[in-house]
């Protein structure tokens, strides 16, 4: 390699890491077990960069995580008993200023409609149920033809989503997000004619499965054997993957109690995502405003004309309000939404007391014969398995590879009725056994934690302490999501 070229590839791969957030540090320079300066091909080209300070994804707010009292603060009304207080600390992470609106989610559907042209069936099993809308006895039929699609509902929060399509757009969204910093740094050509198997994503970029069009400006390689390479994630460039929030992170996000907290002393419990025991705003200039979009009282979804008490009949677009002190919007009312968290009712009891999550299926990738990763699936994702008893033999730390279940104490819900007549269509609809003919549990595996409280409910649900269930296949007109993203590094964003 000629002197002038290296050169440009050092100047070049400085300059990238700087865009990234990655400054060189001056004890970093050198390693500190062999003397060996970084960075340089002189030296066979290893390459680390210190101060790493991550970058915030787009439509995501920083939240700064901590311990706090996570639980019921208002009666238990229903004596559920499946919200019992408890202490836990939550790692700082992000999450999204707003709900995922209409808007959002017509952008998925357009771009899975355009990519998988010969995979009609992906973009059918995307589609929200417009149908969640219809009643018997009220005329909702506008909702069912419009409120996806047409303009005007835009900026409100797509509903009739189910569990798993959520989390799907998760990982889409995570995939668009890192080819575009990909393509903004010259990595990679903007390619529009991606189709079904060829198409962008993180993990198989990564892993060598996936190579686009080279950009004019290739990630430099210091080896000094080598001109270019792909990004790695050891990089930094990449960011971590989009997901639905945990309970506990959604919990603590809404109850934003780094706003009434000095030097770890609490003022006050909240019962909701403001400070105070009511739902209206105690500001003298808008005294009386209601703080979220909820039913005041039976038949009150709005008040009276001339002065509506929330703005909304139904939902409201997702900016309304004021956002808590995390700056998260409607992190109370206006639709409830989904996390990641498997539902039972003791979970509080049995999580672990740092960043508690019952929902783990541990995974890892499929691999040939060679222990190559095997070809992508024809969605153009990694393909992964369960782990084994083979695969697990020598770990101390976990025994199985679905925990959902895990220290549950109820055979019933993993046995079970539940999952068997959810499987069969017809008996969707019942609560029946598909083929014991006897009542099966509505909790089981596939049960999913939902919060927040929505248009359609009381101020009770408004609470960011409880909790409630659904099945994870299922969908509701006051039912929506929005995602959150892993911190990675220090939990104090800029140190």
């Amino acid at each position: 390699m000629k002197l002038k070229t290296r050169f440009y590839y050092i100047a070049l791969a400085l300059s990238l890491f700087t865009i990234t957030s990655c400054s060189k540090g001056g004890s970093g320079n050198v390693s500190s077990v062999t003397g060996w300066e970084y960075n340089t091909p002189d030296n066979g080209g290893f390459e680390y960069y210190a101060g790493y300070e991550q970058n915030v994804g787009p439509g995501l707010r920083f939240v700064e995580g901590g311990t706090f009292i996570m639980g019921r603060v208002e009666q238990d009304v229903l004596y559920d008993w499946n919200n019992v207080p408890r202490r836990v600390t939550v790692p700082s992470f992000y999450m999204d200023e707003t709900e995922v609106r209409n808007v959002d989610y017509r952008e998925y559907l357009y771009w899975i409609n355009r990519v998988f042209i010969d995979y009609p069936e992906v973009y059918k099993k995307a589609l929200p149920d417009t149908l969640v809308w219809r009643s018997p006895l009220g005329y909702n039929e506008p909702y069912v033809e419009n409120y996806l699609r047409h303009t005007a509902y835009s900026e409100y929060p797509v509903v009739g989503v189910n569990w798993l399509q959520a989390s799907d757009f998760c990982q889409w969204r995570t995939d668009r997000v890192n080819e575009k910093i990909l393509i903004d740094l010259g990595v990679l050509e903007m390619d529009v004619n991606q189709q079904g198997e060829n198409n962008f994503n993180t993990e198989a970029y990564l892993l060598g499965q996936y190579d686009g069009i080279a950009g004019k400006k290739p990630m430099p390689d210091l080896d000094p054997n080598k001109d270019s390479r792909r990004v790695r994630w050891e990089d930094g460039i990449l960011l971590p993957r989009y997901r639905l929030p945990t309970e506990a992170e959604w919990e603590y996000a809404a109850l934003g109690l780094i706003g009434n907290s000095q030097e770890e002393r609490l003022t006050n419990r909240r019962i909701y995502p403001w400070d105070g025991h009511i739902t209206r705003n105690a500001d003298q200039k808008e005294r009386g405003k209601m703080m979220a979009n909820f039913v005041r009282s039976r038949g009150d979804y709005m008040g009276m004309a001339g002065d509506l008490n929330d703005g909304g009949d139904i939902t409201v677009d997702v900016h309304s309000y004021y956002p808590n002190d995390y700056g998260l919007y409607c992190m109370a009312g206006n639709v409830n939404e989904w996390v990641a968290d498997v539902y039972r009712p003791l979970s509080f009891d049995e999580v672990d007391e740092f960043s508690p999550f019952r929902g783990n299926e541990f995974k890892t990738k499929v691999l040939d014969e060679e222990g190559y990763v095997v070809e992508k699936d024809s969605l153009g994702r990694i393909r992964y398995r369960s782990e084994t008893d083979k695969d697990i033999l020598d770990r101390k730390n976990y025994r199985t590879s679905d925990n959902r279940n895990f220290a549950d104490g109820d055979a019933g819900s993993n046995i079970n009725p539940a999952s068997e007549w959810l499987d069969n269509e017809q008996d969707t609809k019942d609560m029946y056994g598909a083929h014991t003919g006897t009542m099966g549990s509505l909790i089981s595996d596939r049960t999913r934690v939902y919060k927040g409280g929505s248009w359609r409910d009381r101020a009770y649900w408004l609470s960011p302490g409880t909790r409630r269930y659904l099945d994870e296949r299922e969908s509701r007109d006051d039912l929506g999501f929005r995602c959150a993203m892993t911190r990675v590094g220090s939990p104090i964003q800029g140190k």
